[in-house]
């Protein structure tokens, strides 16, 4: 195997992904395996992603992982089930540049050091446990020399965090939940790639980002126990709603997308309620946002927008093209004004040339925006109710590709010197 000092290194990046059909639910917790199927779109990883460098080296001691620069234990199970399942299917590795040859069997007593980094919130309902374990998988069956698909990958990534699975693909995904009780069936696969549908532009109002009261784990939990209406939803309504997304999907149909979405995204959020107790993940910002998208898709007299919540409060806003998602932004910035002091380039993260298209520069032309048409009492010149500080920021995304490896070294996260964070 080599000298002692050497360290191999792999860095991967991953996107998030945003269920449109949602999976609340399991029917078995410790292989995460769902009561339903669900759907998703991939979000593009220059915007949202996690970053993951693994490193192996004879002179680590343990396993340890470093999480946005911060120590975090491994001893969870789910943790310890991904790494499980990688070790046992590591292959010979040969690093020619190193001079190293790792064999098969070495791979049970060698330690890994972890360092992972989001661009976007962690467990503010944005998807970041999706994206992290997506790319935990990733990054170690490269550097354990896996010769897994995508497909069988994502089942091991299923067994970190459920929606991870869907994130080992780009564009449109679907989760299958499968039926096989040991999980091996449940797994994800592509039903569209990005460029498919390129026209759709994502907004996403991130309303807060601070960590969720009710964890999507413990909140799943209690409404399998005590929902009636998940048990309904999982058995009768969901199958029907899969077949028509994937149709909705396959033939750019926006105002079907878009009413499934928001149609199953109300459903989620009243089987939450529904749940003993009930849980609250949307607040008033999140309401008012459903409001303004559903007054003004009744105005056109066809969708123009499709909302959807995850387990928070955050709003993810599918616009059915650019020109409809600069005419959305005039209307959030208007409603959701930027508090003192905040500059539009830190309001708005992302694809920032929307700004361009929606005619905003500086926070002056916010000022300036006309209440928008739809706004009861606008013809009067009656000022509709501004919410300044009710949103943290927006990012502008759109559907995008999925994980990568990282050939630039100068991208890890850990220092190939010490083996730990740089």
């Amino acid at each position: 195997m080599g000298e002692k000092g050497w360290i191999r290194m792999v860095t991967a990046q991953t996107p998030t992904n945003i269920a449109v059909i949602k999976y609340w639910g399991k029917r078995d917790e410790t292989l995460i395996l769902p009561v339903n199927d669900s759907i998703s779109v991939t979000l593009d990883p220059d915007h949202l992603c996690t970053t993951t460098t693994v490193a192996v080296s004879p002179g680590f001691e343990r396993d340890r992982m470093w999480l946005n620069g911060k120590e975090i234990s491994l001893a969870g199970g789910r943790y310890q089930n991904c790494l499980r399942e990688i070790r046992n299917r590591a292959s010979e590795v040969k690093d020619e540049e190193k001079g190293l040859i790792i064999a098969k069997e070495d791979w049970k007593n060698l330690h890994v050091h972890i360092a992972s980094y989001n661009n976007f919130p962690t467990a503010a309902g944005l998807a970041s446990s999706a994206a992290g374990f997506a790319c935990l998988v990733v990054a170690l069956a490269k550097l354990m020399n896996l010769k897994e698909d995508q497909e069988q990958l994502s089942s091991i990534a299923r067994q970190g965090s459920g929606s991870a699975c869907r994130s080992l693909y780009g564009g449109f995904v679907k989760w299958i939940m499968g039926k096989i009780d040991d999980g091996s069936d449940s797994r994800a696969v592509q039903l569209a790639d990005e460029k498919h549908w390129d026209d759709l532009v994502i907004l996403i109002a991130v309303v807060s980002s601070r960590q969720k009261e009710t964890s999507s784990t413990s909140g799943m939990r209690e409404s399998v126990e005590t929902s009636l209406l998940l048990k309904h939803r999982a058995e009768e309504v969901v199958p029907k709603r899969i077949l028509r997304m994937e149709e909705a999907i396959k033939n750019r149909d926006f105002p079907t997308f878009a009413h499934l979405s928001c149609a199953d995204s109300n459903q989620f959020h009243a089987v939450c309620l529904d749940t003993s107790p009930p849980i609250f993940y949307m607040n008033d910002t999140s309401h008012r946002i459903i409001s303004i998208v559903e007054k003004w898709n009744r105005a056109e007299g066809a969708p123009q927008v499709a909302y959807t919540f995850d387990a928070g409060p955050n709003a993810v806003l599918i616009a059915r093209n650019r020109k409809v998602a600069a005419l959305l932004l005039q209307r959030l910035f208007y409603y959701f004004p930027p508090g003192d002091g905040i500059d539009i380039d830190s309001y708005l993260l992302g694809d920032k040339t929307i700004l361009q298209d929606a005619g905003i520069n500086d926070t002056k032309d916010v000022e300036d925006l006309p209440p928008p048409p739809s706004v009861p009492g606008a013809k009067e010149n009656s000022p509709a109710q501004k919410y300044v500080g009710d949103v943290s920021y927006f990012i502008c995304t759109r559907p995008g590709r999925g994980p990568v490896v990282l050939p630039d070294t100068s991208q890890a996260l850990i220092d190939p010197n010490t083996g730990t964070p740089k």
